[in-house]
């Protein structure tokens, strides 16, 4: 298991109204996060707001190239990103308790806040499909080039994770700051890590480290579903 600091390449915000980010996520254009009432979009180039949407947004976020999806309370939300109109609603699992979104591979992985689990979810009925354990709590979760990752937040000790999709075992470990949390987390398809930054009201980056081609690194994974 490799462990290093997280490199942190860049802040955004607070942004104005923002007392809390929870999930990010990323439209290819955009960067989105939640904020409550409220998901928000900006610019990454430039760092400015730049629209709104009002819907319930309190936990994770994410984008399946052509809708957001976002979990409020036990409930997750399929959104119009263009209307804000709430098209679908999934349960998420176990009622609530959810803090990271994450779409890969035609699913959904949902992150379990305090149960420190991840499961993998059908878009379409809510059904877990997968479950692996972590021995931290989950606070986001995002999938790029075949790596799953997960934030953790505990205490004033936060880190993002590179973790085997099948076993949960670390694979790799990069430690935030002393208090410098990770409320969300979200790839940018590169090598860009967006973070939510919780009660700070920021969104940070974080360098994805490089992968050595030779290792076979950045290789897509398939990962077939399985009754939990």
């Amino acid at each position: 298991m490799k462990r290093s600091e997280a490199e942190i390449l860049r802040e955004y915000g607070p942004f104005p109204g923002v007392c809390n980010v929870a999930g990010v996520t990323f439209d290819g254009r955009h960067a989105w996060f939640a904020s409550g009432d409220r998901l928000n979009a900006f610019d990454p180039a430039s760092g400015e707001p730049v629209r709104s949407l009002d819907v319930a947004a309190d936990a994770g976020t994410a984008f399946d190239g052509r809708h957001l999806f976002q979990i409020a309370a036990d409930r997750i939300q399929k959104i119009d990103p263009h209307t804000g109109r709430v098209l679908a609603t999934i349960p998420a699992p176990g009622g609530g308790g959810n803090s990271g979104l994450a779409w890969a591979e035609g699913t959904l992985w949902v992150g379990q806040y305090r149960d420190r689990k991840i499961h993998q979810v059908d878009p379409h009925t809510g059904a877990i499909l997968r479950t692996i354990e972590s021995d931290r709590f989950v606070t986001g979760v995002t999938w790029v080039d075949g790596e799953l990752w997960h934030g953790t937040w505990e205490g004033d000790e936060s880190e993002v994770r590179h973790i085997d999709p099948r076993t949960g075992e670390v694979i790799e470990r990069l430690d935030m700051p002393t208090g410098m949390a990770v409320s969300g987390l979200e790839s940018d398809g590169g090598d860009r890590l967006f973070c939510g930054g919780g009660n700070s009201g920021k969104v940070r980056v974080v360098r994805r480290p490089r992968r050595n081609a030779a290792a076979g690194g950045g290789s897509a994974t398939t990962i077939g579903a399985t009754a939990e």
